[in-house]
C-alpha cells in the first residue's frame, strides 16, 4: 500500500471517528503524496462539509469530477454541497449530470 493510501485510510478512521479536524489533516497529507488519490479529494470533501466549511467541500469535489468525470456519486455529492450552501441552480445543474451518467451507467451495451 502506498504512503498516500495508508495516510487516506488513517484519515477515513479519523472521519468516522467524527475527529473531522485530524481527518482533514490527514487527507490533506494524502494528496500532497499523491494529488491523483481521487477517494482522498472524495473523503477531504465530505469532512470539509461535515466540519461546516462548504466552500472547501465544493473546491475538493470539483478537483474529484476532475479526476472521475464519470462517477454519478461525484456530482451527487458537488449537489449536496450546494444545496446546502443555497446555491440552487449548481445544485440542479449538478444533479442533473449526475441523473445523466447513472442512466447511462444502467443503459445495456
Amino acid at each position: 500500500m502506498s504512503d498516500a493510501k495508508a495516510l487516506y485510510k488513517q484519515g477515513f478512521g479519523h472521519f468516522v471517528a467524527n475527529e473531522l479536524e485530524a481527518a482533514i489533516g490527514r487527507y490533506r497529507e494524502a494528496l500532497e503524496l499523491d494529488p491523483q488519490l481521487a477517494i482522498a479529494w472524495n473523503g477531504l470533501s465530505l469532512a470539509l462539509a461535515k466540519s461546516g466549511d462548504l466552500d472547501g467541500a465544493i473546491q475538493a469535489a470539483k478537483r474529484l469530477i476532475e479526476l472521475e468525470p464519470e462517477d454519478p456519486l461525484s456530482h451527487t455529492n458537488l449537489s449536496r454541497f450546494y444545496q446546502q450552501k443555497g446555491m440552487i441552480p449548481e445544485a440542479e445543474d449538478a444533479r442533473a449530470v449526475s441523473m445523466r451518467l447513472q442512466m447511462k451507467q444502467q443503459k445495456p451495451t
